[in-house]
């Protein structure tokens, strides 16, 4: 085979719920996943070793070396079946580069799922999973797509319906607008700075929202609004104030809801319709509170082998 290209979505957290540190460093997490309709494509192709490359906005922000998580899915794949990981991964990146959109976990799960069709291992999905958690709290649900429920790092999901059909189908569509800042966060210093904001306090065990859950399966984007939470918003805040001049832009701009998306520094605007996600995006760009805005659309399927 001369090479497979995977598509792979990023995704935004339509609910944040954050348990206190545990003992690992790690946090409870009840994250529920939307994926949207920004991609990234993986391509591997054979190599006489392991190789990485990128093109697209904010390529030269992503590492090329081991540390990539697309590397890191090629090793882990061959380790498991005892060959070597000689293939070129070549990513064209159009999800925004740590900007708390899954960016880097969706290359992983691309990869993993690339490499696994380029060597014919046929790896059983399950295990598929397997290492996607291996790899990162998010890169599970990057495999998966659609929508879901993550619990204990967020690694261990559970699928949604959305809009009266499952999570990947073509069920009821939620619209976006998406803005992205300059330069990143980093997701540990969001967590550290949310440990630090939380201290002393008793931090709640986090649980998903039994009425953002019925949002999504009625596809009813007003009371999907009304539920949009994200524990994490005021340590990106504290990091970032400026993020705050953007989400209030977005919701005078008309937004039916607004929210940092994951640990940020991308926010994310809820809108009714396309043309109010064009009008949103729009006013957004002339605030000059972002870099840019792009629209979207969810749910998404996930990591998927093109033709």
């Amino acid at each position: 085979m001369s090479g497979v290209t995977v598509r792979v979505p990023a995704k935004v957290n339509v609910q944040l719920a954050v348990g206190g540190a545990r003992p690992d460093g790690f946090h409870d997490l009840a994250n529920v996943f939307l994926a949207v309709s920004l991609y990234d494509e993986v391509t591997a192709t054979p190599a006489e070793t392991l190789t990485v490359t990128c093109e697209g906005p904010d390529a030269d922000k992503v590492p090329l070396d081991r540390s990539n998580l697309a590397a890191r899915a090629a090793e882990l794949l061959a380790a498991r079946h005892g060959i070597s990981p000689d293939v070129h991964l070549h990513i064209v990146k159009d999800i925004p580069v740590a900007g708390g959109m899954a960016g880097g976990s969706a290359d992983g799960a691309g990869a993993l799922l690339a490499c696994d069709a380029l060597w014919g291992l046929n790896t059983p999905r399950a295990e598929l999973l397997d290492i996607c958690a291996e790899l990162g709290s998010d890169v599970p649900f990057s495999l998966v797509g659609g929508a879901a429920l993550g619990v204990g790092r967020g690694e261990r999901l559970t699928e949604l319906p959305v809009g009266g059909a499952a999570g990947g189908a073509a069920g009821g569509a939620f619209h976006w607008v998406f803005a992205v800042a300059d330069g990143g966060l980093s997701t540990p210093a969001v967590y550290g700075e949310f440990d630090r904001l939380n201290e002393g306090v008793a931090v709640p065990e986090p649980a998903a929202s039994p009425v953002l859950l019925d949002a999504l399966r009625t596809g009813d984007a007003t009371a999907l609004a009304g539920a949009l939470a994200n524990d994490l918003q005021p340590a990106a805040l504290s990091l970032r104030p400026s993020l705050a001049a953007t989400l209030a832009a977005g919701t005078d701009a008309g937004a039916l809801a607004a929210l940092v998306s994951g640990s940020g520094p991308t926010t994310a605007f809820l809108v009714k319709d396309p043309e109010s996600a064009e009008s949103v995006a729009a006013a957004l760009i002339a605030s000059g509170t972002c870099r840019t805005a792009r629209v979207a659309t969810s749910p998404a399927a996930g990591a998927r082998v093109l033709d």
